[in-house]
């Protein structure tokens, strides 16, 4: 994913997260970035600094991922940072077994417990439709395509 810090010819900021930067090309090219406070559709990137890290304060291995300009897209992508590791740490990772799994919990065939795993929009819906509560987890920057 990468972000951009976007103008509309009426001097409105405002930001947009892309695939890449072909994907920002395309989409604006066929009109479809707008402003978000006006609705014009004559955008440009503005100016950004990039994102660089201090080698020093990286663990060996670690994904960098640079900040977002806006504090309130920062605050929001911390928290949902925090929701994902709170369930990562107090749940149980069961993969692509997660509906079956989840069917077992709710219809009492297997001890109750969190996790946390893969399943189709399909199989989701369909677990909804069966009154067994799920939530996806927020899918973040480093998570890639």
């Amino acid at each position: 994913m990468i972000h951009y810090d976007l103008i509309c010819d009426k001097g409105h900021a405002f930001d947009g997260w892309f695939r890449n930067s072909a994907a920002y090309d395309e989409q604006s090219g066929r009109g479809l970035v707008a402003c978000s406070h006006c609705g014009s559709a004559k955008v440009e990137k503005q100016l950004m600094a990039p994102g660089i890290p201090v080698k020093s304060n990286r663990k060996s291995g670690q994904k960098m991922v640079s900040a977002p300009a806006d504090p309130r897209l920062a605050e929001l992508m911390t928290m949902m940072r925090k929701i994902r590791r709170h369930v990562e740490e107090n749940a149980e990772y069961v993969g692509d077994r997660f509906a079956e799994e989840a069917r077992k919990i709710h219809y009492e065939e297997s001890d109750p417990r969190g996790i946390y795993g893969q399943t189709t929009p399909d199989e989701a819906k369909a677990l909804i439709e069966e009154g067994i509560a799920v939530h996806p987890l927020p899918r973040l920057p480093e998570d890639g395509n």
